[in-house]
């Protein structure tokens, strides 16, 4: 497994150039359902590229991407659950915060996960039962407790009617820790959980290409993902997420 993990990094390091040498100027966005809700060709050419690659990494596996036409979930056999850009409205701006996700699952069971913030060259990877890293080296979540930390959140912006609700939470937890963050990425608020840089991170409805990688991140780094009502996070459709340091 580490090694078929090393080659997925490689893959998805390979991929950095299509984001980082993006022509802004020309770039070609499309509007998705909901508000906000975009797609560029760079999320569609980092996709395609992971597609064949992690295809032929692994052939017998289903590959589940957040753009084109969505394949259905099982949790028997091998699938590839990817989120080529996350963050696209970042990147679309170039706010330097976004990610290539990847998550394989095995059975039903995530196994190992690859993400890759380009723009900091972090590359973040876990192998379940094995531990969670960034760049070879070892990452824990925070032993502080919440009062003491960092709450960071997304709005579920695709979701009108969540907004509000979500700025009610977040001022909630502003409350009882020493500050928010919103980032715009799902999976960066996850990695920095792991990475023990923020405590707690809440986000009311996300598709499972936004935290599939970053939940097995933090859970081998130490921490608790459920959804905002403490159940069992879902990987065949979307749900709320809940990561923890404690």
């Amino acid at each position: 497994m580490e090694q078929f993990v090393s080659k997925v990094c490689a893959l998805v390091k390979s991929c950095a150039s299509i984001i980082l040498q993006a022509d802004r100027e020309g770039m070609d966005v499309d509007s998705k359902s909901g508000i906000a809700n975009f797609v560029t060709e760079y999320d569609k050419m980092v996709q395609e590229r992971l597609r064949i690659g992690l295809l032929s990494l692994c052939p017998q596996a289903t590959f589940i991407g957040e753009e084109g036409a969505q394949t259905a979930f099982s949790a028997q056999g091998e699938f590839f659950i990817v989120d080529p850009i996350d963050g696209t409205t970042n990147f679309i701006k170039d706010y330097h915060i976004s990610c290539i996700s990847v998550a394989y699952v095995k059975d039903g069971a995530l196994t190992a996960s690859v993400i890759y913030n380009p723009y900091l060259n972090e590359m973040y990877t876990a192998i379940r039962g094995k531990g969670a890293f960034c760049n070879e080296k070892l990452i824990s979540v925070s032993r502080q407790p919440l009062e003491n930390g960092i709450v960071l959140f997304g709005t579920s912006p695709y979701n009108a009617e969540l907004s509000k609700k979500s700025f009610e939470m977040a001022y909630d937890y502003c409350q009882k820790a020493l500050d928010i963050r919103r980032s715009g990425a799902a999976v960066w608020d996850l990695c920095c959980i792991a990475s023990g840089r923020a405590e707690l991170f809440f986000e009311l409805q996300l598709s499972p290409w936004d935290y599939a990688a970053g939940t097995l991140l933090v859970r081998e780094a130490g921490g608790i993902v459920t959804t905002v009502d403490g159940g069992e996070i879902t990987l065949d459709k979307p749900c709320s997420i809940l990561a923890r340091n404690m």
